[in-house]
C-alpha cells in the first residue's frame, strides 16, 4: 500500500459536524501538523470529504 501525508491547511471552525469528525478520524488535531497514513479506500473516501480543508501528498 502507498502512504500519503495529510496536512490540515484550513480551519474546521464553522464547518459541519460531519467534516469535523472526519478530520478527527483522520488523526488531524492541529493546523499544519502532518499525518502519514496508508492509502486505503476508506481513508481516500474520508480525504475526499474534506479535500477543501487538507493538502495530500504521496510519500515514497
Amino acid at each position: 500500500m502507498t502512504k500519503i501525508r495529510i496536512t490540515q491547511i484550513k480551519s474546521a471552525i464553522d464547518r459541519p459536524k460531519r467534516q469535523k469528525l472526519t478530520l478527527k478520524a483522520l488523526g488531524l488535531k492541529k493546523m499544519n501538523n502532518p499525518r502519514e497514513v496508508e492509502a486505503t479506500p476508506q481513508i481516500l473516501g474520508m480525504v475526499r470529504t474534506v479535500d477543501h480543508l487538507v493538502k495530500v501528498e504521496e510519500v515514497g
